[in-house]
């Protein structure tokens, strides 16, 4: 199945190197195509420019920009906080975190409903002061607003679903496909990873086809959180998969790495460039 393989990164706080030019250079020596950022904020601006006005940053997959596709940031609050004031910060952090991805060429900022605010699943257990319906109503609510900030900044929110232990409201690639699909937003795509899918989802290929009209990138994490290749997700599978449906989005490194950080970065690399080259090249 040929085809233009989809753009390769890795999120950068896995890189050695003492900034973001010294981590670009050795994440592409390694093989992949630029990283995906933990802030592409203002306060970002001039060193990730430096970066782009450099000589060595290189075309990349997808122009000059191409270096810094996602951004996936750290926030006071998430875009389903049961705080309202915590919330609009949020929402205010993800704009500004939009534009900032937009001006460097990339496509998406990363952000689940809420990570670590709620879970049934561990204790104390209990139940979340709103109810599924409301719930539902504040993530519709924010996602419209995002995407239609998305679309005008030139980017696209990418809602990520965790798992039961992490997040109470959306656990499965299929329900922040429904969510995004009845935002009805152009400037909406779904995250999926693979980390979370080995937890919840019954055939982690099926639901990647199911969700392929609105999945705009994926992150890959192995069955033990650490990186691609130390545990048991069907990685060759998953890539054969995205590349059957026609997936034109991103795919990024979110892990822990297992053994030494740099020989670690360099072997995921290797692993995952020539499932990708085989999965595209099929």
């Amino acid at each position: 199945m040929s085809g233009v393989a989809p753009w390769l990164g890795i999120q950068e706080t896995l890189v050695p190197g003492a900034g973001a030019p010294e981590r670009l250079a050795f994440a592409r020596e390694a093989g992949f195509d630029g990283l995906e950022l933990r802030d592409a904020g203002p306060g970002r601006a001039h060193e990730l420019r430096v970066v782009l006005d450099g000589p060595d940053a290189g075309p990349g997959a997808m122009g000059a920009g191409g270096v810094f596709a996602t951004v996936c940031p750290e926030l006071e609050g998430w875009l389903g906080d049961f705080d309202p004031a915590r919330r609009r910060r949020a929402l205010d952090a993800l704009r500004a975190q939009l534009d900032g991805i937009a001006a460097l060429g990339g496509r998406g900022v990363v952000t689940p409903a809420a990570w670590g605010m709620f879970t049934r699943r561990l204790p104390p257990f209990g139940e979340p002061p709103r109810t599924p319906a409301e719930d539902r109503e504040v993530l519709l609510a924010a996602l419209a607003a995002l995407g239609a900030h998305a679309e005008a900044a030139g980017a696209v929110l990418l809602f990520e679903p965790l798992n039961r232990y992490e997040d109470h409201m959306v656990n499965t690639v299929a329900q922040a496909a429904e969510l995004v699909r009845a935002a009805g937003s152009a400037g909406l795509r779904v995250l999926a990873d693979t980390y979370h899918m080995n937890v919840e989802e019954d055939d982690p290929c099926a639901a990647l086809q199911v969700a392929a009209d609105v999945l705009g990138a994926v992150h890959l994490s192995d069955s033990n959180r650490h990186q691609p290749g130390a545990g048991h997700v069907d990685f060759a599978a998953v890539l054969q998969t995205l590349a059957g449906v026609g997936f034109t989005g991103t795919l990024s490194v979110e892990c822990r790495l297992r053994g030494e950080p740099a020989g670690a970065v360099r072997d995921c690399g290797r692993h995952l460039r020539g499932l990708v080259e085989t999965a595209w090249d099929a």
